[in-house]
Formats: structure tokens, C-alpha cells, sequence
């Protein structure tokens, strides 16, 4: 079984910075793909961004040049940094992981999800 351990939420005006973290625990093969998703009031889930075991990175053209998808392979952590933060990034942000990765990204696990609001 695996665990998905989210840290890093909160409140932060617009322009403001954010990091979250994202502590996988459990079987976890070496070849995988972590990511996190939002979910806003109304809307429907979306892919933020993710991130394979050897590095290679997806993004949402919404936060292309403004958010940072990173990993720990030896802490299997990942990590969101998210920079000039708007409100329409407001949202629950959910880590995933896709614990058998070949070509497309397809998360099996979840986190509980940690809460983004960016308002002044």
C-alpha cells in the first residue's frame, strides 16, 4: 500500500510564492511518475504538473514559467514551487502518483489534498 503525504498549503496574496511537498511512503517501484492535480469550486479536476523518476516534466499551460515540478528519487518527495501566484490558482491541490509509469500519465494513488487560496 502506498501513502501520499501532503504539506505546504495555506493562504498568500497575489504575486506571492508557495511550495508544497509531497511524501510518497510504501511499495513503490523505482520507475514511476508523480505529479499533482487542483480542483476549484465547480471545476473539474486538472493536471498541474508531473514528473517522471528520470526528470522529465508536464505542464499545464497555466502555469507554464510560474510553477516548478521537482523530486527527491532517494526521499520519493516531490515537490510543487509555485511563483507569482494568481486567485484563479485557488484551488485543492492534490499529490498523485502513477506507480507504474510507461507513457502516460495515469495516478493509481492520491493524497488527501492541501488547500491553495491566493487572495489579498
Amino acid at each position: 500500500q502506498v501513502q501520499l503525504v501532503e504539506s505546504g498549503g495555506g493562504l498568500v496574496q497575489p504575486g506571492g510564492s508557495l511550495r508544497l511537498s509531497c511524501a510518497a511512503s510504501g511499495s513503490i517501484f523505482s520507475i514511476n511518475a508523480m505529479g499533482w492535480y487542483r480542483q476549484a469550486p465547480g471545476k473539474q479536476r486538472e493536471l498541474v504538473a508531473a514528473i517522471t523518476s528520470g526528470g522529465s516534466t508536464n505542464y499545464a499551460d497555466s502555469v507554464k514559467g510560474r510553477f516548478t515540478i521537482s523530486r527527491d528519487n532517494a526521499k520519493n518527495t516531490v515537490y510543487l514551487q509555485m511563483n507569482s501566484l494568481k486567485p484563479e490558482d485557488t484551488a485543492v491541490y492534490y499529490c498523485a502518483l502513477d506507480s507504474s509509469y510507461a507513457t502516460m500519465f495515469a495516478p493509481d494513488y492520491w493524497g488527501q489534498g492541501t488547500q491553495v487560496t491566493v487572495s489579498s
